[in-house]
């Protein structure tokens, strides 16, 4: 065995992984060629040669719980990741021309795959499990946690930035009587969720949020109520996170609330996972407190912050057992190594989640400090 070999094996073995080990989170290896590709391209490497079938595990999600539990992301960081954060400090992955690059290579892939894996609402972001036995009935506490938290009243003017397939818009408009503005970059999102919210009070546009008009505002110029933002920031790339706020900030009412839903990191990075910006999520990254705490300043006044982190976990899990049992309708249009891609996305997050190396925070955030001050919603 190489001094490569030996050195990947006893990081692993810090981590409980046993390579060709008999547990389900070892690691088994496929190709010989396996420790060089990781070493010459980290986790990109890893990505694309588990795609290539290279190497498996029998529950990837706990194989990925223990590797970034053990911090050996961390451990085994290398020159080309360095490199890749190098570009992005030098580029604006986020910028406007770039904008709807993420609707054309994720979220326009096709929305019967989006149908089968996500709830009946098809709400793509994570779900909120307090008092929930199934996805339906955890999206719809989700929704209805964003409502309470926004303090939705019958006739409030609501903008919906990152608006997905319309859940919040259809689900805010039916239940609280709200007029509802969602944007989104995605064509594919806009079809669905004009359809989805046909009838109501609803209007869904195809508009980056650096683009709104004074004729997508509601009553001739009024400025919105309430603004809600669920996994959005994270497509923004953090040299935009100011002018995202900025955005918002100058949408929304001077009595308003801005409620931003998001992942969040640990720590303040300018570059996302090389294997998920290339296969998953062009062009994102996700936010810290610092980041998000910077953007703000000056802004906004910080009235609530929740973490419910953990609870991406079980959403992500239920999404893959959905995936899975619909693969033989979806392999019509997909091939194995499609599959294997989107595998390694669902539990690979899964296992990011429940190591606690990734957050999902619900941020209320107010321009002058709420009268009376807020009252947490949980």
């Amino acid at each position: 065995m190489k001094r490569s070999e030996k050195a990947i094996h006893a990081l692993l073995a810090e981590a409980g992984i046993e390579v060709n080990g008999p547990a389900p989170s070892d690691i088994q290896i496929y190709h010989k060629d396996l420790y060089k590709r990781v070493l010459q391209k980290g986790s990109l490497g890893l990505g694309e040669a588990y795609m290539d079938g290279w190497w498996d595990a029998g529950e990837l999600d706990a194989f990925f719980y223990r590797v970034l539990r053990a911090s050996l992301d961390e451990k085994a960081k290398n020159w080309k990741i360095l490199a890749h954060a190098l570009k992005s400090i030098l580029l604006n992955s986020g910028k406007r021309s770039r904008a709807f690059e993420v609707g054309e290579k994720h979220y326009d892939i096709g929305n019967d795959l989006f149908r089968y894996m996500l709830d009946k609402r098809m709400v793509y972001s994570c779900a909120y499990w307090k008092e929930a036995g199934n996805l339906d009935e955890a999206q719809e506490a989700k929704l209805e946690l964003i409502c309470k938290k926004l303090k939705l009243e019958p006739g409030m003017k609501v903008l919906d930035i990152g608006c997905g397939w319309g859940s919040f818009c259809k689900y805010a408009a039916e239940n609280y009587g709200a007029e509802v503005v969602g944007i989104t970059i995605s064509k594919e999102q806009v079809s669905l969720a004009r359809e989805a919210c046909k009838g109501l009070n609803v209007k869904i546009l195809l508009r980056d949020y650096r683009e709104m008009k004074a004729s997508d505002l509601p009553d001739s110029g009024r400025l919105f109520d309430r603004i809600v933002s669920v996994g959005m920031i994270e497509h923004v790339g953090y040299k935009n996170y100011l002018t995202f706020m900025k955005s918002a900030y100058q949408l929304l009412e001077d009595e308003g609330i801005f409620l931003l839903h998001t992942i969040g990191g640990n720590k303040s990075s300018v570059n996302a996972d090389r294997w998920i910006n290339k296969y998953i999520f062009p062009n994102g990254m996700l936010p810290s407190i610092k980041q998000i705490g910077k953007a703000t300043e000056g802004l906004f006044v910080m009235e609530d912050w929740h973490n419910f982190g953990v609870h991406y976990d079980r959403t992500l899990m239920a999404w893959f057992r959905n995936f899975e049992q619909a693969w033989r309708q979806l392999k019509e249009n997909y091939d194995d190594r499609f599959y294997r891609m989107w595998k390694y996305y669902l539990l690979s997050c899964a296992g990011s989640f429940r190591a606690r190396k990734n957050q999902l925070w619900q941020i209320v955030l107010s321009k002058n400090g709420l009268p009376g001050g807020y009252e947490p919603v949980l």
